[in-house]
């Protein structure tokens, strides 16, 4: 090999390598996609006997990092959503009164606490949201949704903002503009039951906008964003959030997706938020926007996937990990999340470091060069070094989940260790009281009890001290940045 061949390949070599994430002009664009209720074992880059198909996705796994050990700080929606556009864990907050909110209730993000999406502001990013937000509007006990709707996505760093209030099974069901409906809930809707019990697709009775349809509220938002990629202007960086309304209920696909599964309405509702990502993807290449743009896809939680859906579908919407939504084992928290970004992500690569949703934050600022103050993303950890396969880099060496209203688990390295007996969750049984002689909670060495089925709280005492005191003293510290990292612990 000649030398002037070898000092092009180290060259190209450390420009892959290398992120120059605060040089001028090497800012990425970020389209984060957010899915609702999906589970790790939907998606056939997960899940190899996955009844979905889920091609869009899968190319997208194929074309940079798959990420197995990546957590939302809470196993329902609302929590997961704060502590992802705070980089703080939900339960820091006196102002989460209730495990989620409902589409009247006020804004949860506090006056003046920087943002994600603020952050990216203060750097220059034009910043969208486009989808569910579900994280309060304005400040009244109810929200009246006839008048201005502030404070809420625009006063928290986003230029822009169209969607809905809530889940899509949530009163009112109406389209929001910036901080005004686009028409006014004047109608009302009656209460329709889930598609696992013979109904049309859950969703509570309540005010409605004229013309609004649950059906049509997905394919309203992917056009809405597809539509905003399409004019985006190349010489200034974007930030556009995209929560999508799927697959949580209600199982809505339209006419060209049904059927399209093995797995009923739930599956092909999620080839319909396939086909939804793969328009966004389509658009970023179209607008020749794709390679400079990191693309991040996750959801907020696991699958709302009974027992019941498995016996009849022969699909494991959360793989073999134990549980589903809401509760605080694996199927609870445990979520996809796929990184490309062309030249700097190495494509088809997968990745096992413990990553938090609140972890986006701190990745992002260390991506800017940004340092963050001590009052912002108190519960965020960079995982840059590993997005870029870089060594070294601190990592979180601890992570704390919480489900239900109160119940907390605390995972360091294999261990798991739940304060307490049942799923804390939407699993049966939810609780458990102790026996005399029994455990108190439940400890699993995941590495080798993946499905959470030996409880080690018995055998394990050393193991159940160490944790419970790092869980106690990780809420007592006000942020867990002040605690040791995996890289500095000793």
């Amino acid at each position: 090999m000649s030398p002037r061949v070898l000092i092009g390949l180290v060259a190209a070599m450390l420009a892959f390598a290398s992120p120059s994430a605060a040089q001028p002009g090497t800012r990425p664009n970020i389209l984060l996609i957010l899915a609702d209720d999906l589970g790790w074992g939907d998606l056939r880059s997960y899940n190899p006997d996955s009844r979905i198909p889920t091609p869009h996705l899968d190319r997208l796994a194929s074309q940079g990092m798959r990420f197995t050990d990546v957590h939302t700080p809470s196993s329902v929606c609302t929590p997961t959503r704060y502590g992802l556009l705070t980089g703080r864990y939900c339960w820091r907050t006196a102002q989460l009164k209730k495990w989620t909110l409902q589409g009247y209730d006020p804004l949860l993000i506090e006056s003046g606490r920087l943002t994600l999406p603020g952050l990216l502001k203060q750097h220059g990013y034009d910043t969208a949201a486009v989808g569910k937000w579900h994280l309060g509007l304005g400040d009244a006990a109810v929200t009246d949704f006839s008048k201005p709707l502030r404070p809420g996505p625009n006063s928290v760093g986003f230029d822009y903002f169209f969607g809905i209030s809530a889940s899509l099974d949530m009163p009112p069901y109406v389209f929001i503009e910036n901080d005004r409906v686009t028409a006014p809930p004047t109608n009302r809707v009656a209460a329709s039951e889930m598609r696992r019990k013979g109904g049309a697709g859950f969703w509570r009775e309540g005010d409605i906008a004229p013309g609004f349809t649950h059906e049509g509220t997905l394919p309203s938002l992917t056009e809405k964003a597809v539509a905003l990629l399409r004019r985006q202007p190349a010489a200034k960086p974007f930030f556009l959030y995209v929560p999508l309304t799927g697959p949580h209920t209600p199982w809505m696909p339209t006419a060209e997706f049904r059927g399209q599964s093995g797995a009923g309405w739930y599956g092909d509702f999620v080839v319909q938020v396939d086909d939804a990502v793969g328009r966004l993807l389509r658009s970023l290449e179209d607008s020749g926007l794709a390679t400079n743009t990191l693309v991040i896809f996750t959801s907020d939680n696991g699958a709302h996937w009974l027992h019941s859906d498995i016996a009849a579908h022969g699909h494991r919407a959360n793989a073999s990990w134990r549980g589903q939504k809401a509760d605080w084992w694996e199927g609870g928290h445990r979520v996809p999340f796929l990184a490309r970004w062309p030249g700097r992500v190495a494509p088809g690569s997968t990745n096992d470091a413990l990553v938090c949703l609140t972890d986006l934050f701190a990745t992002t600022a260390e991506l800017l060069g940004a340092k963050l103050p001590s009052d912002a993303g108190e519960d965020s950890f960079s995982f840059l070094s590993s997005l870029l396969g870089r060594p070294g880099g601190g990592t979180r060496a601890s992570i704390v989940h919480h489900s239900g209203e109160g119940g907390f688990a605390i995972r360091e390295g294999p261990w798991k260790l739940c304060m307490g007996l049942g799923s804390e969750g939407f699993s049966a049984p939810k609780s458990v009281k102790p026996a005399a002689d029994g455990p108190k909670g439940q400890l699993y060495h995941l590495g080798r009890d993946p499905q959470e089925t030996r409880n080690r709280w018995l055998q394990e005492p050393a193991v159940v001290a160490r944790l419970t005191s790092l869980l106690n003293q990780t809420q007592q510290a006000g942020q867990s940045r002040t605690l040791p990292t995996r890289e500095s612990a000793p």
